[in-house]
């Protein structure tokens, strides 16, 4: 098998059409659809069963496309390792908590950029769940997510800590009132996101029952929520400082081991870490006065 193929392979399958893979590959269809039958023909079985509306894996291609993936990242990472040469450059993926993002990372994508412009960074945010999966599949150079994770293919160090506090509006004005609540509801991100699970079986262990959770994608909309009445929320601290100096939500403090959480950032183990990533981390790790509890 040639690596040329297996990338074709790829393309289509992510594509679900030979068309769009060779509009992709800046080819014709006729050379996609030989090369595929090549591929199918070393193999030995069907990689795709085709229809009008385009093409779908076959159980084998099911199989195959993961090993394709890892070829192309392997290749990717030779590739970036021989040309690395010490200065940072080229391109960098970072994943983020949303509230990390927001809190966190300003200064440090700052100073980042100043220092190395031949970099092009590229930040994205999700839930730990998601940020974790994204970096195993070589989606991410490396994320912050909440710790700790314990992942046999991961290195995690950690770099902030948070102080976490249950948000609610005005009008709680103590927690031993949750338990008055009815249809209590949790203003929360999609699941799969850490502060979602540390609230949702904190409650559980208070014997509080809520309602269907409310899913938000951003930190405005959760706060605008809770100010409003519609729910609580679990948030860093120092996120909800501004919002509860203005008198429109109110944060409880919790028990120091519900409290205390730290933001760890995760990469492959194996993969070859370039002077941008090096850069970035030296960047981001905090020194012995950073590294404290939100304020």
């Amino acid at each position: 098998m040639e690596y040329g193929d297996l990338r074709v392979f790829e393309a289509v399958a992510r594509h679900g059409s030979m068309n769009r893979a060779a509009v992709e590959l800046n080819t014709v269809q006729s050379n996609v659809t030989a090369r595929i039958h090549v591929l199918e023909d070393q193999i030995g079985t069907p990689l795709f069963d085709r229809s009008r509306r385009g093409v779908m894996l076959t159980a084998a291609g099911q199989r195959l496309l993961p090993y394709v993936t890892r070829l192309s990242a392997l290749l990717k990472e030779a590739k970036d390792a021989a040309r690395d040469n010490g200065r940072p450059r080229g391109s960098l993926r970072i994943g983020s908590l949303e509230t990390t993002a927001a809190l966190r990372l300003p200064p440090v994508l700052t100073a980042y950029a100043q220092a190395y412009p031949e970099v092009g960074l590229i930040v994205t945010t999700g839930t730990s769940c998601s940020l974790v999966e994204d970096v195993l599949a070589h989606r991410l150079d490396g994320a912050f997510v909440a710790g700790p994770v314990h992942h046999t293919d991961l290195l995690e160090e950690p770099v902030f800590r948070e102080e976490l506090m249950l948000v609610t509006s005005p009008s709680l004005r103590r927690l031993d009132d949750l338990a008055k609540q009815r249809d209590l509801k949790i203003i929360v991100f999609r699941h799969g996101c850490s502060y979602r699970q540390r609230l949702e079986n904190m409650l559980a262990q208070w014997g509080i029952q809520t309602a269907i959770p409310l899913e938000f994608g951003s930190l405005d909309a959760i706060l605008g929520c809770v100010a409003a009445g519609v729910g609580i929320t679990l948030l860093p601290k120092a996120v909800v400082a501004s919002a509860r100096k203005d008198g429109l939500v109110l944060a409880h403090e919790l028990p120091a081991e519900e409290a205390r959480v730290a933001t760890m950032f995760v990469r492959r183990s194996d993969v070859y870490a370039s002077s941008a990533l090096n850069a970035f981390l030296a960047v981001a790790r905090p020194s012995p006065l950073k590294l404290v509890v939100g304020d």
